[in-house]
């Protein structure tokens, strides 16, 4: 038996259940990042750790901080999530030219490079699996929002 649809006239519950934007964003997140999961598995990689590789890649060299900031991370699940790419030796930390010698920057080795590449067409796969699951408006409704999230720290 289903349970009845609940009024969200007054009552917070059903507004929230019925309603509530975060809940359906981490719905579609859990989904796609399974998708994209699967299709990277073989690599020996998941799909956030992944996102950092692409990202370390395009942006790099480039410190924790900034990385943080540019993916909205805090850091400690920014170190959690970059513990596999450096014992992987997919991402290397260097100590900077900086006086003070604090600053770590990361960057993507031969090795993390060669993954990209290996690992580029099963991103792709999950990538159309995605846009069909979404369709052309619904990527390009992420896509816009995402182009306006503001920056992190800044």
């Amino acid at each position: 038996m289903r349970p009845a649809k609940r009024s969200a006239a007054g009552n917070p519950g059903a507004e929230i259940f019925q309603h509530c934007v975060m809940t359906r964003a981490r719905q579609i997140s859990r989904v796609l990042t399974a998708a994209y999961d699967q299709a990277l598995r073989p690599f020996g990689i998941n799909a956030t750790q992944f996102t950092l590789l692409v990202l370390v890649h395009e942006l790099g060299p480039i410190s924790r901080a900034d990385l943080g900031r540019r993916n909205h991370h805090d850091r400690s699940t920014l170190t959690r999530n970059l513990q596999p790419l450096l014992a992987e030796g997919w991402i290397a930390e260097d100590v900077a030219e900086a006086a003070d010698g604090r600053s770590r920057p990361l960057s993507v080795t031969r090795a993390g490079k060669s993954m990209l590449k290996e690992a580029a067409p099963a991103w792709a796969q999950a990538q159309a699996a995605a846009t069909a699951m979404m369709g052309d408006d619904g990527v390009a409704a992420i896509m816009g929002i995402a182009a306006k999230l503001p920056k992190r720290g800044a």
